[in-house]
Protein backbone atom coordinates (compact mmCIF):
# COMPACT_ATOMS: atom_id res chain seq x y z
CA UNK A 1 0.00 0.00 0.00
CA UNK A 2 2.82 2.17 0.77
CA UNK A 3 4.36 1.95 -2.33
CA UNK A 4 1.23 2.63 -4.23
CA UNK A 5 0.51 5.85 -2.29
CA UNK A 6 4.56 6.41 -2.62
CA UNK A 7 3.67 5.76 -6.37
CA UNK A 8 0.39 8.15 -6.89
CA UNK A 9 2.10 10.83 -5.05
CA UNK A 10 0.44 13.37 -7.81
CA UNK A 11 -3.15 11.85 -7.55
CA UNK A 12 -3.00 12.74 -3.43
CA UNK A 13 -1.71 15.93 -3.91
CA UNK A 14 -4.19 16.58 -7.02
CA UNK A 15 -6.92 15.39 -3.91
CA UNK A 16 -5.31 17.76 -1.36
CA UNK A 17 -5.80 21.02 -3.36
CA UNK A 18 -9.33 19.96 -4.45
CA UNK A 19 -9.94 19.15 -0.36
CA UNK A 20 -8.51 22.43 0.18
CA UNK A 21 -10.41 24.37 -2.29
CA UNK A 22 -13.70 23.16 -0.58
CA UNK A 23 -13.00 23.54 2.58
CA UNK A 24 -12.00 27.40 1.81
CA UNK A 25 -15.16 27.72 -0.43
CA UNK A 26 -17.14 26.76 3.12
CA UNK A 27 -15.26 28.28 5.32
CA UNK A 28 -15.47 31.65 3.48
CA UNK A 29 -19.49 31.54 2.21
CA UNK A 30 -20.79 30.27 5.95
CA UNK A 31 -19.46 33.90 7.42
CA UNK A 32 -21.51 35.26 4.85
CA UNK A 33 -24.78 33.09 5.45
CA UNK A 34 -24.09 34.28 9.37
CA UNK A 35 -23.79 38.29 7.74
CA UNK A 36 -27.07 37.86 6.46
CA UNK A 37 -28.71 35.44 8.93
CA UNK A 38 -28.15 38.14 11.65
CA UNK A 39 -29.24 40.89 9.78
CA UNK A 40 -32.58 40.15 8.26
CA UNK A 41 -34.16 36.92 10.28
CA UNK A 42 -35.37 37.61 13.53
CA UNK A 43 -34.54 34.47 16.19
CA UNK A 44 -37.57 32.14 15.78
CA UNK A 45 -39.07 33.32 12.62
CA UNK A 46 -39.61 30.97 9.45
CA UNK A 47 -36.39 32.80 7.76
CA UNK A 48 -34.16 31.87 10.81
CA UNK A 49 -35.04 28.63 10.55
CA UNK A 50 -34.07 28.55 6.67
CA UNK A 51 -31.03 29.71 7.86
CA UNK A 52 -30.20 27.39 10.43
CA UNK A 53 -30.26 24.63 8.07
CA UNK A 54 -28.57 26.50 5.29
CA UNK A 55 -25.63 26.59 8.06
CA UNK A 56 -25.74 23.33 9.24
CA UNK A 57 -25.50 21.35 5.61
CA UNK A 58 -22.68 23.52 4.76
CA UNK A 59 -20.57 22.73 8.24
CA UNK A 60 -21.81 19.47 8.12
CA UNK A 61 -21.76 18.49 4.42
CA UNK A 62 -18.90 20.85 3.16
CA UNK A 63 -16.67 22.29 5.84
CA UNK A 64 -16.23 19.25 7.90
CA UNK A 65 -16.07 15.95 5.43
CA UNK A 66 -13.48 18.84 3.14
CA UNK A 67 -11.07 19.64 6.60
CA UNK A 68 -11.06 15.88 7.37
CA UNK A 69 -9.55 15.13 3.30
CA UNK A 70 -7.42 18.19 3.42
CA UNK A 71 -5.56 16.57 6.62
CA UNK A 72 -5.69 12.79 5.25
CA UNK A 73 -4.15 13.81 2.32
CA UNK A 74 -1.86 16.78 3.79
CA UNK A 75 -0.11 13.74 6.04
CA UNK A 76 -0.09 11.35 3.65
CA UNK A 77 1.99 14.18 1.67
CA UNK A 78 4.07 14.51 4.31
CA UNK A 79 4.64 10.66 5.06
CA UNK A 80 5.39 10.59 1.42
CA UNK A 81 7.75 13.89 1.67
CA UNK A 82 9.54 12.91 4.55
CA UNK A 83 10.04 8.65 4.01
CA UNK A 84 10.70 9.12 0.02
CA UNK A 85 11.47 12.65 -1.14
CA UNK A 86 12.87 15.01 1.23
CA UNK A 87 13.45 13.64 4.42
CA UNK A 88 11.67 14.81 7.77
CA UNK A 89 13.95 17.93 8.12
CA UNK A 90 11.57 19.72 5.69
CA UNK A 91 9.12 20.09 8.61
CA UNK A 92 11.86 22.76 10.51
CA UNK A 93 12.01 25.02 7.01
CA UNK A 94 10.27 28.68 6.93
CA UNK A 95 7.65 27.79 4.23
CA UNK A 96 6.57 24.50 6.01
CA UNK A 97 6.68 26.13 9.51
CA UNK A 98 4.59 29.18 7.69
CA UNK A 99 2.11 26.36 6.21
CA UNK A 100 1.70 24.35 9.34
CA UNK A 101 1.10 27.94 11.27
CA UNK A 102 -1.60 28.33 8.57
CA UNK A 103 -3.49 25.00 9.41
CA UNK A 104 -3.36 25.85 13.08
CA UNK A 105 -4.88 29.26 12.35
CA UNK A 106 -7.61 28.04 9.91
CA UNK A 107 -8.27 24.87 12.23
CA UNK A 108 -9.19 27.55 14.76
CA UNK A 109 -11.14 29.42 12.34
CA UNK A 110 -13.18 26.64 11.64
CA UNK A 111 -13.18 25.32 15.37
CA UNK A 112 -14.88 29.46 15.94
CA UNK A 113 -17.61 29.27 12.83
CA UNK A 114 -18.61 26.27 14.53
CA UNK A 115 -18.97 27.34 17.55
CA UNK A 116 -20.69 30.53 16.29
CA UNK A 117 -22.80 28.79 14.11
CA UNK A 118 -24.10 26.62 17.73
CA UNK A 119 -24.73 30.28 19.04
CA UNK A 120 -26.73 31.52 16.23
CA UNK A 121 -28.84 28.28 15.98
CA UNK A 122 -29.86 28.98 19.68
CA UNK A 123 -30.56 32.49 18.51
CA UNK A 124 -27.66 34.17 20.33
CA UNK A 125 -26.26 37.26 17.66
CA UNK A 126 -22.68 37.49 19.18
CA UNK A 127 -21.37 39.25 16.14
CA UNK A 128 -22.20 41.76 14.01
CA UNK A 129 -23.26 41.33 10.48
CA UNK A 130 -20.57 43.60 9.64
CA UNK A 131 -17.93 41.97 11.81
CA UNK A 132 -18.86 38.89 9.51
CA UNK A 133 -18.07 40.39 6.13
CA UNK A 134 -14.75 42.40 7.60
CA UNK A 135 -13.78 38.35 8.67
CA UNK A 136 -14.86 36.06 5.57
CA UNK A 137 -11.90 36.66 3.42
CA UNK A 138 -9.22 35.48 6.58
CA UNK A 139 -9.25 31.64 4.60
CA UNK A 140 -8.48 33.47 1.63
CA UNK A 141 -5.92 35.42 2.65
CA UNK A 142 -4.17 32.55 5.12
CA UNK A 143 -4.50 30.24 1.78
CA UNK A 144 -2.53 32.97 0.17
CA UNK A 145 0.58 32.98 2.37
CA UNK A 146 0.21 28.82 2.93
CA UNK A 147 0.01 28.71 -1.45
CA UNK A 148 3.26 31.01 -1.62
CA UNK A 149 4.85 29.69 1.13
CA UNK A 150 4.66 26.04 -0.41
CA UNK A 151 5.40 26.89 -4.12
CA UNK A 152 8.18 29.15 -3.42
CA UNK A 153 9.86 26.86 -0.41
CA UNK A 154 10.97 30.59 0.39
CA UNK A 155 13.82 30.40 3.45
CA UNK A 156 14.35 26.28 2.85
Amino acid sequence: MTSWIVGHYNLVRGLHIISVIAWMAGMMFLPRLFAYHTETAAPGSEFDGHFKVWEAKLLRIIINPAMVLTFIFGLTLIYIDGSQRLGWSFLTTPWMLTKLAGIVFLSGWHGFLARSRRQIAAGERPRSGKFWRMTNELPFLAAIVMVLAITTKFGG
